[in-house]
């Protein structure tokens, strides 16, 4: 690691007074781009926001920011703006296209939602502990800001998980200021995101994800790797994958900033792991060549499979390096209530466990998801994202009992299995509706037998069926427990268990 470079970027935007009146043009509606539009009108800013083609939805959101003094620009989402001084993106659009062709002839900067909410931050406001990664960033973040809670900081888990960082920034929380910000933060935020200086960052892991959106996984692994740039106190990364380490040894951090590792066996010095079913911590002790700090147990973390331990030990380790204390890490971790649609137990219907992890939207997703099962049904497809799943069918072949395939790219996951588990009964779905997912779980109930997993992790996105991964999920549940009925069986859930 080496020291860090100034921060780059226009000093005409450095304080929150230098947007009034300063034309910016926001790209894109939703969930990112309504907050920031809010408050950079909030700010004194002319705003124009641009989007493409626009449904209900995006009609309405015009409508709400134009009462609020902003300009909408619905279905010319590729022409800069006359006159704009700043361009500030939504995560979801893609660094090729024209409109940040047309800022960058222009000379006009771009930036993402986490920039502006970074450069908007007061000189007293709270450090970000900030997570990345492949999977398990939003598990992770949530493990995180559940162990600052039980330290007593006032904190929240912000960005990519949902919660406006906007809010919190501009807001005033009730109860005071916040003490430290657990931030999740994607790649597509991370690329837009050049300023940003977090207290210390944790990339969990790296796989092939999005490659459509960055070009290739070295652009990939570098937007992610941009998390550890100015980190002041941890880098935290994964010791069994050395991607992550990689990306340590590049990042250009504060002086005396530590290479934390967190490995799922013994640690070594400076790392958190796993020791007789206990999580320690051998970094931030004493004698770390010699000792080593218990900090819960592994029947703490809900589920324990061995991904849930990977996010509890990257979450702990973001804590200590904040300096909360060893009891704070069981308690938060025991208080800890994952989100749904990751590995959520539905129900047990004839001697079959039903489990929902309709997030695994990826191939490292779903591997770490089949990895905790001895026996699966596998209901997977949908929109593949240009991954190859060669890797994924080699090392699940032993554990597969059959495969439900359904979804816009499900050839792609067939010819694989072809190619690497030619034993495995398979069976596609050509129906696109909805009502797939009920005619999956019926098709999988069949195949299944008593002791075996039937589990959703479909290893794809699911915009090409369904709403969301959530809308997937919620309709797995529903067929499940609608098996569960008809056979006068007692449903498990909702037990959200979390990557």
């Amino acid at each position: 690691m080496t020291a860090a470079r100034p921060a780059p970027g226009p000093a005409r935007f450095d304080d929150p007074a230098d947007f009034k009146d300063a034309r910016v043009t926001v790209a894109g509606l939703g969930v990112s781009g309504v907050p920031a539009a809010k408050a950079l009108l909030q700010l004194g800013a002319r705003v124009t926001v641009v989007n493409g083609p626009a449904g209900d939805r995006q009609r309405a959101e015009a409508a709400a920011l134009e009462a609020l003094g902003a300009e909408v620009r619905l279905g010319d989402a590729d022409t800069l703006p006359d006159g704009t001084e700043l361009v500030v993106t939504t995560p979801g659009w893609k660094p090729s296209s024209p409109l940040f062709a047309a800022a960058a002839e222009a000379g006009v900067q771009v930036w993402g939602d986490v920039e502006l909410a970074w450069r908007l931050r007061g000189p007293d406001a709270a450090p970000w502990l900030a997570i990345t990664g492949t999977n398990g960033k939003t598990t992770a973040t949530r493990m995180l800001a559940a162990i600052l809670t039980a330290a007593g900081l006032r904190t929240a888990a912000v960005g990519n998980i949902g919660v406006s960082l906007f809010d919190v920034v501009l807001g005033e929380p009730e109860g005071g200021p916040y003490d430290v910000l657990a931030v999740e933060l994607s790649s597509y935020q991370l690329h837009w995101a050049p300023s940003l200086r977090p207290h210390s960052a944790a990339v969990l892991n790296l796989a092939p994800d999005h490659l459509d959106w960055h070009g290739s996984m070295a652009a990939y692994a570098a937007d992610k790797g941009r998390i550890y740039t100015g980190n002041q106190v941890a880098c935290v990364y994964n010791a069994a994958d050395r991607e992550t380490e990689r990306l340590v040894r590049e990042a250009d951090v504060e002086e005396g900033c530590r290479a934390i590792g967190f490995t799922l066996q013994a640690p070594a010095p400076s790392q958190f792991g796993v020791v007789d079913g206990i999580l320690v911590d051998r970094a931030f002790v004493e004698d770390r060549q010699n000792r080593a700090q218990e900090l819960a147990e592994v029947a703490d973390v809900r589920p324990p499979a061995p991904h849930n331990i990977a996010n509890a030990l990257a979450a702990a380790a973001l804590a200590r390096a904040f300096g909360v204390e060893p009891a704070a890490v069981r308690e938060g971790l025991r208080a800890f209530r994952p989100d749904a649609h990751r590995i959520a137990e539905v129900a047990v219907v004839d001697g079959v466990t039903y489990v929902d992890d309709s997030k695994a939207t990826n191939t490292h997703a779903a591997a770490a998801s089949l990895a905790a099962y001895p026996s699966v049904v596998w209901l997977a497809g949908g929109l593949a994202k240009g991954a190859e799943f060669d890797e994924l069918a080699a090392r699940a072949a032993s554990g597969l009992r059959a495969v439900v395939l359904f979804g816009a790219d499900r050839a792609v996951i067939r010819e694989a299995l072809a190619r690497h588990a030619p034993q495995v009964p398979v069976v596609e779905l050509e129906r696109t509706d909805t009502g797939a997912m009920s005619a999956a779980v019926g098709t999988a109930r069949d195949l299944a037998r008593p002791g075996d997993t039937v589990l959703l992790a479909p290893a794809c996105a699911s915009m090409d069926m369904f709403t969301n991964y959530n809308q997937r999920g919620d309709l797995f549940a529903e067929a499940v427990r609608a098996l569960a009925a008809a056979g006068g069986q007692e449903e498990v859930g909702p037990a959200d268990h979390g990557r």
